[in-house]
């Protein structure tokens, strides 16, 4: 289910919370709402609101850490292909083939990462796409340099291209969602006790209901931040293409 529908789930649940709590406070009899049990609910209440922000925050922190670590893993990925580039280009004419092989992994991770149509998913372990990549480091090793400075320089692409198939592996690897979906599921029963529990002790006119809709759209939106945030390749908060751009831009100079 992509974030939006979830965040809405929710916001719904929650708010629902606060309703049922509003209802609550009809049907229990009196002596389920004197003063000394309103008291330990609002004790428990506030036990569990500060497990609920703290859960809450580590969620956001959480997958902000995957979101920027992806970011930089990617950028660093780029200026490497961009390494490879200028050292097989300073290897001279021989090395076109292994050069042109890099510049279709380029297009090809480009539009693997950052898919044209807004409803493909991406595709970071393509496998056809990763094949390139490793067809362009049996090409490097094919060469066959006639000095020095060839050998050099052939022996800097072999290791540059073998730290980009490890880069490769690691982006793949934090790709995956880092947010396990139980903790969010133990988050929201948090809230929606929460909430039900200050609808058993509020009044209830339209403040009230206007307050706890309000409220569960906030909480709504929190949970979409962090599954947003926790699909660094999908989304409204996906990262930047920039650098595989800049990457291309550089090939066709």
């Amino acid at each position: 289910m992509s974030p939006v529908w979830l965040s809405l789930a929710v916001t719904a649940t929650v708010f629902s919370g606060g309703l049922i709590g509003l209802q609550l406070h009809r049907i229990l009899p009196p002596e389920h709402l004197t003063r000394e049990t309103q008291d330990v609910v609002r004790l428990g209440t506030g036990m569990l609101s500060v497990l609920a922000s703290l859960v809450l925050g580590l969620l956001i922190s959480t997958a902000k850490t995957s979101s920027d670590t992806t970011d930089r893993a990617m950028r660093g990925f780029a200026a490497e292909l961009i390494l490879l580039d200028e050292t097989l280009r300073d290897y001279g004419d021989m090395a076109r083939p292994p050069r042109a092989i890099l510049h279709q992994y380029a297009e090809r991770a480009l539009e693997d990462h950052w898919p044209a149509s807004p409803n493909s998913a991406a595709r970071i372990d393509n496998r056809a796409t990763g094949m390139l990549l490793e067809r362009v480091r049996e090409q490097i090793r094919a060469l066959k340099p006639v000095d020095d400075g060839q050998r050099g320089l052939q022996g800097e692409a072999l290791a540059v291209s073998t730290t980009l198939l490890q880069q490769r592996w690691l982006l793949i690897e934090q790709a995956g969602e880092t947010v396990r979906p139980l903790v969010l599921a133990i988050l929201v029963s948090w809230v929606f006790f929460i909430f039900a529990s200050f609808g058993l002790n509020a009044p209830r006119h339209a403040t009230v209901v206007t307050a706890f809709l309000v409220s569960s759209i906030a909480i709504g939106c929190s949970v979409f931040l962090i599954l947003a945030l926790d699909r660094p390749f999908e989304g409204p908060l996906r990262i930047s293409s920039e650098p595989m751009l800049n990457v291309l831009a550089h090939m066709t100079e």
